[in-house]
């Protein structure tokens, strides 16, 4: 674990850090903890769906929640095992894969699976989630 001389030093890490760590920073160093729902959600598709492009973003911050939830999430599964099956057999299997999850974790997740060859074919890229409307018109 990396110890860091300041305050300032961890918060410059912390912005430089990859996607799916999570720094805290305390007065007599850092604690560097992984997600544990965007962790899960990442082994489960990967083991589920063997993906060419697997993408797990965390939107929460986009919500009215507590700093640091993992209640909402967006996901990009792009993989073979989708060929031939309609868009809603797709969302259910993902949807299967992370029962658990959606069941005790998860309170929106919003799913964008294709096949390869879809992938190939497009901008390779997925759109930017609306803001949030603070649930039900509040």
């Amino acid at each position: 674990m990396q110890s860091f001389r300041s305050t300032s030093a961890c918060v410059r890490s912390i912005r430089t850090a990859q996607s799916g760590i999570q720094h805290y920073c305390r007065s007599m160093g850092d604690v560097v903890t992984e997600r544990p729902v965007e962790t899960s959600i990442k082994k489960k598709l990967a083991d589920a769906f063997q993906p060419d492009v697997l993408e797990v973003i965390n939107e929460s911050h986009m919500h009215n929640v507590p700093k640091g939830s993992e209640s909402h999430f967006k996901v990009l599964v792009v993989s073979e095992k989708f060929s031939n099956q309609p868009l809603i057999k797709r969302h259910r299997m993902v949807n299967e894969t992370l029962q658990e999850e959606l069941k005790t974790q998860i309170h929106a997740l919003s799913i964008h699976a294709k096949t390869p060859e879809q992938w190939n074919t497009s901008e390779q890229k997925i759109g930017q989630s609306p803001p949030c409307r603070g649930g039900a018109g509040l």
